[in-house]
């Protein structure tokens, strides 16, 4: 028996559940860029309790990558190592209860605000505007047109390393832009919004506006990540590529979009490193051009091709 046949496969080490694991899934068919490695395994819990189990019975030595719904995170091409969580059906509950909306963390952005709207309750618009999740939404502080999460947040909930659920209210969460205080290894699993009584064909009006927006001005139907780079205090991040003369940059199978130059996207042939590489000449150009360094948004994950995710 070789080595490679007598090395025990993580698998094997991972605790009793009643949801599922998958090893090595490719993570390029679950993320939008659709580049990346595979995922060692992939854990999706049947339910809240399932997911408590697992984080209290998992070994420490093995690493926990979380992921949503893959908008806005970049898989490198040697794959992800250790467990991969995804959260599944269990987690995508919207209910309404007086003036709250409440909804899993598993829930998209887009249905959570269609559901206020067709309800007939207002506030929560602008998460039309935003792909993902609503666990996305919160490790992001994710906002659009104007508004952000910080300010509609009631209170979320989220399972810590140990396995406890935590009931958090919203300035527990140290919300900033695009960031919160969180730690990266808490699980959330849903959270309560604020929303008011209104009219459903005015807020389905501001919701038309928001998509016809996004269509406008995004390249939304092409394999990208959303916003590359976060806004730096006082400008836009997309104005500062497009100053350094970035806008159309290609390098690889991937190029700096035409219509929205803070998107990169992958044409069609590019692996994940033609788009973190691009991703840093663009930094490059704009640190010499006006002396901003541009902070990532897209979230990288996993380790380069070569680097050997898991042997």
């Amino acid at each position: 028996m070789n080595a490679a046949a007598r090395k025990e496969r993580l698998i094997d080490r991972l605790p009793a559940v009643r949801g599922v694991y998958t090893e090595n899934l490719d993570l390029s068919r679950v993320v939008w860029f659709k580049v990346g490695g595979p995922a060692e395994v992939v854990f999706e819990p049947a339910d809240e309790y399932d997911l408590r189990v697992f984080l209290t019975e998992k070994p420490d030595d093995v690493p926990l990558t979380i992921i949503g719904a893959g908008s806005n995170i970049l898989v490198r091409d040697g794959g992800v190592p250790g467990v991969v969580l995804r959260l599944g059906r269990g987690f995508s509950n919207i209910s309404i209860e007086d003036s709250t909306l409440v909804a899993g963390s598993t829930a998209l952005a887009i249905t959570v605000a269609r559901t206020a709207q067709r309800e007939g309750f207002a506030g929560l618009e602008f998460l039309s505007g935003i792909p993902g999740t609503i666990g996305g939404v919160l490790r992001m502080n994710a906002g659009a047109y104007s508004q952000e999460t910080k300010g509609v947040l009631i209170r979320a909930r989220a399972i810590d390393p140990s396995g406890v659920l935590n009931v958090l209210l919203a300035e527990a969460l140290g919300f900033s832009y695009r960031h919160i205080k969180v730690p990266e290894d808490w699980v959330f699993v849903g959270a309560e919004f604020k929303i008011t009584a209104g009219e459903p064909a005015a807020i389905a009006a501001r919701m038309a506006q928001i998509s016809a927006a996004r269509n406008d001005g995004q390249p939304i139907r092409t394999r990208t990540g959303g916003s590359t780079f976060k806004n730096p205090p006082g400008a836009k991040a997309w104005r500062l590529i497009d100053e350094a003369g970035c806008r159309g940059l290609r390098h690889g199978g991937a190029q700096v979009s035409e219509q929205h130059c803070n998107f990169l996207i992958n044409t069609g042939t590019a692996s994940a490193a033609d788009l973190e590489n691009l991703g840093e000449l663009v930094r490059q150009r704009v640190r010499a051009h006006c002396g901003t360094d541009l902070e990532w948004e897209i979230k990288r994950i996993g380790v380069p091709l070569g680097d050997g995710a898991h042997g």
